[in-house]
């Protein structure tokens, strides 16, 4: 038996129930994993609210750390003894252990501690495809200038520091003066209060009128309309999250008159489909990791059994960074 986390309706975070559930073995293709930490995301609250609808009751939590206990029929890239990180389908990690598919679990490197693991998985893998893939049709040299919303968050710290090796002139944006001054100290070339400071009018300000090469944006809604006046002509506006609520529907026109740009609305389980991607992505991540120039900031931990808490305090956006569940 395992204790796990299950939501038996969409709703508020008072849905998140713990229980015991039952663990087998592990069928072909798949493996058992005994969690060390867990991390949380943003996609948990939308799995939980029901703005991504999942069949009741479910399992929540899409990112853990921890060692494989059994290995199923067919799976190669690990065995009984490793230490494994995943971002994965379907929702479950919030648990001690469970049966998983094996596709998009990775071996571990000793170097990388398993709060570590838990905590930049999906935020770093988010990071990665988006830096390194979801690109602007002219491409992305270094000195050129980006637009990353919530730049304070998990994903946003991350991307900030690996922006910043790569050359890039990230601008952030951010909550608080507090934010702000966190975005700064992790390789942002500016920072923004978007509850203070107009960012479309700093936007153009700092690239004296001509825009963004591409706006990154996990915020939606609250930001749409005025990220694509931070674009340049030919520019790529890219939607990777809904925090303020799902974008509403847009004239594509629109996109011809503020100068022929781009729109995408990308999510990591397309990029992290196969186990060759998964591993190459995850391979770049943890080399970025491991020489330093990224480093993962958890500034919140939380036991399992708190897990209504943390998600009522990552909704308020109260969190900074990475927040993991200990186990």
């Amino acid at each position: 038996m395992s204790l796990a986390v299950q939501i038996r309706q969409h709703g508020g975070p008072e849905e998140l129930h713990i229980v015991d559930v039952a663990v087998g073995e592990p069928g072909p293709g798949e493996i058992r994993i005994r969690h060390h930490a867990i991390g949380l995301n943003f996609i948990d609250v939308y799995h939980r609210t029901g703005l991504y609808p999942l069949g009741m009751p479910a399992g929540i939590g899409m990112e853990a750390a921890g060692v494989v206990e059994a290995v199923g029929e067919g799976v190669t890239h690990l065995k009984v003894g490793d230490r494994a990180a995943y971002a994965s389908q379907p929702p479950g990690s919030y648990c001690e252990q469970r049966v998983m598919p094996a596709r998009c679990v990775c071996r571990l490197p000793d170097a990388i501690s398993f709060e570590t693991g838990a905590a930049m998985m999906l935020k770093g893998l988010t990071a990665q495809y988006l830096l390194k893939k979801t690109l602007p049709v002219q491409g992305l040299q270094a000195g050129d200038h980006v637009l990353f919303h919530a730049a304070a968050g998990g994903v946003g710290l991350i991307a900030t520091q690996w922006a910043r090796a790569l050359g890039l002139s990230l601008i952030a944006t951010a909550g608080s003066d507090a934010k702000c001054q966190l975005a700064l100290a992790n390789g942002a070339a500016h920072a923004i209060n978007y509850n203070t400071e107009d960012f479309a009018a700093r936007v153009k300000e700092i690239t004296a009128g001509q825009g963004v090469k591409v706006v990154y944006d996990s915020v939606g809604k609250d930001t749409w309309d005025k990220s694509l006046d931070c674009l340049r002509p030919f520019g790529l506006m890219a939607s990777f999250g809904n925090a303020s609520g799902p974008v509403p529907p847009f004239a594509p026109g629109a996109l011809g008159a503020k100068g022929s740009l781009y729109v995408t609305r990308q999510t990591l389980f397309t990029h992290i489909a196969t186990r060759e991607s998964t591993q190459a992505m995850a391979d770049d991540l943890f080399s970025v990791v491991a020489s330093g120039q990224v480093v993962i900031h958890i500034d919140q931990r939380y036991p399992l059994a708190q897990v209504q808490q943390a998600h009522r305090d990552l909704e308020a956006r109260k969190t900074t960074g990475s927040t993991i569940l200990t186990l």
